[in-house]
């Protein structure tokens, strides 16, 4: 085992946490080297090895031992590295670099020859190491290099280059050891502010990491770099893990080739608050909604191409391909590596968990235990045991859907164009009675077989969970073929989404699932259409109001209301699965006497769905919810799968990525922070303590900032910003700024200039669009105003305080377009007629 036999070799030199050391003038010993940049200075010792003993990183030194960082293979048994070198080393210094050569260890089996450069590149140090082989070499672990930090606890995690997260936090065993394919980390430290990212460049090469917390319990950082992919050790096709317990060897043995090879490893500072801060929090604990959406958020990403809700950290490791909400969770981690990382995911699971007749595996695991018998493939996609999970059909959809949204990557959406027609054909088939409801594999629940992600109460036939993820993924996915040109197929799933939509709002008398007697959505219709899940199963009727399908208010309110009645007799801190219990024979057995796990428990991974729904209705409940997670995230973390009912205590061995679910209900339904493909929706529903809040948000490509006021809100990038007191869309470019009202998908007002712009919105109606304007630029300069939506081929009046400054005609569609140059840096616009 790697790491833990560095550990036998080095234990003297086992460092511990120490105070800053001095940036002064280099040692005089000439087997000490030291190399600086603005923040970062490291100190290599060349006495007959080549090591890296002081790494310090905005004055915090988080390296100091002789085993700091060097490189290392270990093979037949037998490790090798730089800390035992052949020969002293040669150390040449020009201007721009350090070149440190003949850097030379092995035995009599294995010569590894390298050379090490270091260059200060801006404010970062790049080294840049050449390999040398004469031979191939089979290793059992490489680190290339290794880095040990003087405690598990230097950092707190480290941000993947793809978007996910090593949590060290997670690592409370010794030699817990964790296994990435990416090419950068970025450890970080919310409480120091220091963070460090680590890039590694190998042409033509793969590269792995890894982290393990050492015996000594200082954080073991690896870097592998090979031919191909590296895979874990366990995997004989049956088992995947990449986090281990009690070893560090989670890679399995690969083949270094004879030849020569070069990498390029880059170390820059940054600032963890101005790169992950998230703004000005009023009326709420901004650092626990910061924490939660950091760490929490991330963790169900279990490497490059698995992204899911399910911890990496668990044995199990299950990704669900049937959760409608991974994407969603991009809107409150808010990382563009994670947006990026998401996009790769999703098309490997276009590639290898669609069937070619277009039905989507439902999860991926670490191994096939939870399958049906011979339902996987060779990627560890399959079906579960519990019965045919109908829902990751919409659920991919839904998720390729809501990213696009956030990316605004049309040539990305157009290269799932068929794999999300496939998905939604395949389960449109089973609308076998034509009423617009999907039917399940099973008739009834005496098959006891599951159809959705409540996997072992036997929803059967026609299953209002299913059918409600079904409308979410056929609304968004309408509006994607419309964009991409295929009107035939946007009127399909239109049409298709207005006949359930009808279907379900029926009465169970009449084939559909509301429930006048029990006054909810039932949770399935068997083949005999007999109702079942009458027990008010809070994500069916969340579902159904959050995505649109009840927009009957009376029944919403009797919905909300009576849940909220029976929370506060309860005085549940989170909203439970299900109100009262399941009646017999409807769930496994295990699930009695109520409440038990799926029959009555508190899953937090239904939360920005129920925050949706309820913001709307009262924005005050919505936000009681959000600082109840808070506050239970103070008490326990939320290191949790779930909570239970009769004492609210911590169950399951598991985190749930999904815990974080009501903070990014907080940040898209109460903040009303919603990216679409081709603007930013402001759409809030605040309450006045929330009042105040100023929030930095990324948006394709732009850091903006979000401003939130009682009836007053506001968009704004480093030179436009534009204020409303009512829900607007916002989008910039480098010369113009684009206002949307209300929740049109088409511009509304677009202003041409070369300055810095404010604009705020006072009215917008076809015949009176008033607004003030304020330009900050030293000179004024012309102003172009492309407006929309006027009565089409009418006369208008362009005021500008109180003054009528010309006469315009609108066209045919009601546009015109006008340029003005002002007089004054701050004008009233008026246009109307």
């Amino acid at each position: 085992m790697f790491i833990k036999n560095l550990c036998l070799v080095f234990t003297c030199f086992s460092g511990l946490l120490l105070p800053v050391i001095s940036q002064g003038s280099p040692r005089k010993d000439s087997n000490i080297i030291r190399i600086s940049s603005p923040k970062i200075t490291m100190t290599i010792d060349c006495d007959n090895k080549a090591s890296i003993i002081s790494l310090v990183i905005n004055g915090q030194e988080v390296v100091s031992s002789k085993d700091g960082m060097y490189t290392a293979v270990k093979a037949a048994g037998i490790l090798c590295s730089s800390m035992q070198l052949k020969a002293k080393p040669v150390v040449k210094q020009t201007p721009n670099s350090t070149i440190i050569s003949g850097i030379n260890y092995g035995n009599e089996n294995i010569t590894i020859r390298e050379s090490w450069i270091f260059t200060r590149v801006g404010e970062a140090i790049q080294w840049e190491i050449k390999r040398a082989l004469p031979q191939a070499i089979k290793v059992e672990e490489a680190g290339m290099p290794v880095l040990n930090f003087n405690s598990i606890d230097t950092w707190e995690g480290a941000y993947q280059g793809y978007g996910g997260l090593a949590w060290f936090y997670l690592f409370n065993e010794k030699e817990s050891t964790y296994g990435v394919h990416t090419k950068s980390s970025s450890f970080w430290n919310s409480k120091s502010g220091n963070g460090l990212t680590v890039t590694v460049d190998a042409p033509g090469k793969q590269v792995a990491m890894k982290y393990s917390r050492a015996n000594d319990n200082r954080l073991a950082y690896a870097v592998t770099v090979s031919n191909n992919a590296m895979i874990p050790v366990s995997d004989s096709g049956t088992n995947r893990r990449l986090f281990v317990r009690n070893r560090t060897d989670v890679w399995a043995p690969f083949t270094m080739p004879a030849g020569a090879s070069s990498q390029r490893i880059t170390f820059r500072y940054f600032d963890f608050n101005e790169k992950y801060g998230r703004g000005k929090f009023a009326g709420i604990n901004g650092t626990a909604v910061s924490a939660v959406l950091n760490t929490i958020a991330r963790i169900g990403v279990i490497d490059s191409l698995h992204f899911g809700g399910n911890s990496w950290h668990t044995p199990y490791g299950p990704i669900c391909l049937h959760e409608q909400y991974i994407a969603q969770m991009g809107l409150g981690i808010n990382d563009p590596d994670y947006l990026n990382g998401y996009q790769s995911c999703l098309d490997y699971y276009r590639d290898h968990a669609i069937k070619p007749d277009g039905r989507v595996y439902p999860r991926w695991a670490y191994t096939n235990e939870d399958a049906m018998p011979g339902a996987f493939n060779k990627e560890g996609f399959y079906e579960a045991q519990w019965g045919i999970l109908m829902d990751s059909n919409p659920d991919f959809v839904t998720n390729v859907a809501e990213l696009y949204d956030m990316t605004g990557n049309k040539s990305w959406v157009k290269s799932h164009q068929r794999s999300c027609e496939k998905a939604l054909d395949w389960i449109l088939k089973r609308d076998a009675n034509n009423n617009g409801l999907v039917e399940m594999m099973t008739d009834s629940q005496e098959q006891k077989r599951s159809s959705d992600w409540i996997d072992i109460i036997w929803a059967s036939y026609e299953n209002a969970f299913v059918n409600a993820k079904l409308y979410l993924a056929l609304t968004k996915w309408a509006a994607i073929e419309g964009q991409l040109g295929n009107p035939a197929k946007e009127q399909q799933y239109k049409a298709f989404a207005a006949k359930l939509k009808n279907s379900f709002n029926k009465p169970v008398s009449n084939g559909g699932f509301w429930d006048n007697d029990h006054q909810c959505y039932v949770h399935w219709l068997d083949k005999a259409q007999q109702p079942h899940g009458r027990n008010m199963v809070t994500p069916v009727n969340f579902m159904a109001i959050a995505y649109g399908i009840c927009d009957d208010a009376g029944r919403t309110k009797l919905i909300l209301d009576n849940i909220e009645q029976q929370m506060v007799k309860e005085q549940l801190f989170f909203w439970p699965l299900a109100m009262t219990s399941y009646a017999a024979g409807e769930g496994r057995e295990s699930q009695y006497p109520f409440p038990e796990y799926e029959n009555g428990d508190l899953f937090l991974s239904w939360g920005s769905v129920a925050i949706k729904a309820y913001a709307a209705h009262d924005p005050e409940i919505a936000l009681k919810y959000v600082k109840n997670v808070l506050e239970q995230y103070n008490k326990d973390g939320l290191a949790f799968q779930r909570y239970g009912r009769i004492k609210q205590d911590g169950r399951g061995d598991d985190i749930l990525s999904g815990n974080s679910l009501s903070i990014v209900g907080l940040y898209q339904a109460i903040y009303g922070i919603n990216p679409l493909y081709n603007r930013l929706l402001l759409d809030p529903h605040i309450t006045p303590a929330l009042a105040g809040t100023e929030l930095t948000y990324n948006n394709q490509h732009q850091r903006l900032v979000i401003n939130l006021d009682s009836n007053n809100y506001a968009v704004s990038n480093k030179v436009f910003k534009i204020i409303s007191p009512k829900r607007f869309g916002f989008n910039a470019t480098k010369n113009n700024v684009f206002y949307f009202d209300g929740d049109s998908s088409s511009a509304a007002l677009q202003v041409t200039t070369n300055n810095p712009l404010t604009i705020h919105i006072k009215n917008w109606s076809a015949d009176n669009m008033r607004w003030t304007q304020t330009t900050a630029a030293p000179t004024l300069s012309p102003l172009t105003y492309n407006i929309h939506g006027l009565k089409p081929g009418a006369d208008h009046t362009f005021s500008v305080d109180g003054k009528v400054v010309k006469k315009v005609r609108s066209d045919g569609k009601g546009n015109c377009i006008i340029t003005y140059i002002p007089s004054a840096h701050s004008a009233a616009i008026t246009i109307s007629r």
